[in-house]
């Protein structure tokens, strides 16, 4: 069975996810894995797990940013999309994409929010190319955005 989860510190698979980011082949996991120890989150932020038969294969966070200056008021985003190697081709980024989107509905946004290099990937989920633009990290990015109905 496949579900996905939204979670916050305390959460049956909060610390099973740490491990799994921590241990993913992805650079960025061992960085949300930190963060979530840390629970260096807001309130409303949250880790969404997808979990097969009962084991996390994938996350992302809903945040209030990402790696845009501070200068931009776009909010919130969805980030650190990751899906184990061995899980990928079985549409688990895509549930954890509705899940961010549905729940950013329900916190009253009307738009979400990615950044990405990826090309023709989240296009294909709804989200349109707003632009480039150049990250915290002195690098340059695509910014997506959606509408949050469903």
């Amino acid at each position: 069975m496949t579900e996905t989860f939204r979670m916050t510190n305390g959460h049956r698979y909060w610390n099973e996810t740490i491990s799994f980011a921590s241990n993913c082949s992805w650079k960025a996991g061992p960085f949300l894995a930190s963060k979530m120890q840390e629970n260096n989150f807001k309130e409303w932020e949250r880790v969404v797990a997808v979990c097969v038969d009962e084991k996390v294969v994938g996350f992302c966070t809903l945040a209030e940013k990402d790696e845009l200056p501070d200068e931009y008021d776009f909010t919130p985003f969805i980030g650190f999309v990751f899906v184990s190697e061995e899980h990928r081709g079985r549409r688990l980024s895509e549930l954890l994409i509705k899940s961010s989107v549905e729940y950013a509905n329900e916190l009253g946004y009307e738009k979400i929010y990615i950044m990405s290099g990826e090309v023709g990937l989240y296009e294909k989920y709804g989200f349109e190319k707003k632009g480039d633009y150049e990250t915290i990290y002195g690098s340059v990015d695509q910014l997506f955005v959606r509408s949050t109905s469903v």
